[in-house]
């Protein structure tokens, strides 16, 4: 009687399955990601595919390019969206920040203290105000549909020594990108910035080429950095790790707008499903990281506040060098100074 049963639940599955693949779906969407299926952005593109076909009722259909099948770096990628043979990318910013310079605000050191403001941010007015910016300086061509996260929170590592304030970065080779952000925040902290390309890192640390580096534990125990000598890891979390996804402004307006309602709603569930997945997955990446021996250092309050102090003039920087990065960083102090007094509003009701 059971597989009986079962067989006729699953011959209707079946069938409902294929009548929904053998109806076609009034839009397509193509969509890419230059990472893996063990990465964050993949997380983020299942759970999108999943609700948007599925509240659409088929009417939309997402299709799924993980890798370089359709672009290999970010101002391809964006380009490919701009022209419409792209629909949907996701970026870092140092990716977008080619095109969009005000988009490294991200990267700017200790301004966001922890998960619970930087997605209350992320998730509110800041990020529509980058997308305004985005979309006048394309033409109107490329959407920022929202900001997610690819790793969890940039910390400073090292193979030489723990490093619990500013002064013990001094003289310390540290594996940058080639943009001008980064090496500003690694000299303003007293460290040598060494731009390196990522697939060269290892064996730099291996031959004393680099000695550190700025990235999240997923990052540092994916690539294998601890057996390169990456003994140091210490939790200053100076970065946010933002994942910026764009969309083809025109594909998006040509929807109607019950169907735009549906994936503004699928970007939302992707963004929480991409905040969600690091620190899951940071979790054995930190017990592996002390397991092989790695030394894992907690700054105290007053020793953040220290590295925060330092890396102001970084600041001032981004304000007078980067097009539109007084606006941006106007917007997400505002934002941040607004969050932080929700939460802690919020928190002073909950210990009652």
């Amino acid at each position: 009687m059971f597989s009986k049963t079962f067989k006729a639940v699953a011959t209707a599955a079946l069938m409902a399955t294929t009548a929904m693949a053998a109806q076609a779906a009034d839009y397509t969407i193509r969509a890419t990601a230059n990472s893996n299926e063990n990465d964050e952005d993949y997380d983020g593109l299942v759970v999108f595919k999943n609700f948007v076909e599925s509240a659409s009722n088929g009417a939309i259909e997402v299709e799924l390019f993980i890798g370089t099948q359709l672009c290999a770096k970010g101002a391809e990628c964006l380009q490919g969206v701009a022209d419409g043979t792209i629909d949907v990318y996701i970026s870092t910013s140092g990716g977008a920040s080619g095109i969009f310079p005000y988009v490294q605000v991200l990267d700017l050191p200790y301004l966001m203290a922890n998960d619970r403001i930087a997605e209350a941010v992320l998730a509110g007015d800041f990020t529509r105000k980058m997308r305004e910016m985005a979309l006048a300086d394309s033409g109107d061509a490329i959407r920022l549909m929202t900001i997610g996260n690819t790793g969890g929170w940039r910390n400073f590592a090292n193979t030489k020594r723990r490093v619990a304030s500013p002064s013990d970065m001094e003289g310390l080779k540290i594996r940058t990108v080639v943009a001008d952000l980064p090496q500003e925040l690694v000299r303003a902290l007293g460290a040598s910035p060494t731009p390196i390309p990522w697939p060269e890192l290892f064996t730099s640390f291996q031959t004393g080429v680099v000695e550190g580096s700025k990235n999240g534990i997923t990052d540092i125990m994916g690539m294998k950095f601890p057996d390169a000598g990456l003994q140091y890891v210490t939790l200053d979390g100076h970065a946010y790790m933002g994942a910026l996804w764009w969309m083809n402004n025109a594909k998006f307006q040509s929807m109607p707008e019950d169907m735009r309602r549906v994936i503004v709603d699928g970007f939302s569930a992707l963004q929480q499903a991409t905040f969600a997945s690091p620190k899951r997955k940071s979790i054995k990446a930190y017990e592996d990281f002390v397991a092989g021996g790695g030394d894992l250092y907690v700054p105290t309050p007053a020793e953040k506040a220290a590295f925060k102090e330092a890396a102001a003039p970084v600041y001032d920087w981004f304000k007078s060098n980067v097009k539109g990065g007084e606006e941006i960083f106007g917007a997400l102090t505002s934002a941040v100074a607004e969050a932080e007094a929700d939460i802690e509003a919020g928190m002073m009701k909950d210990l009652k």
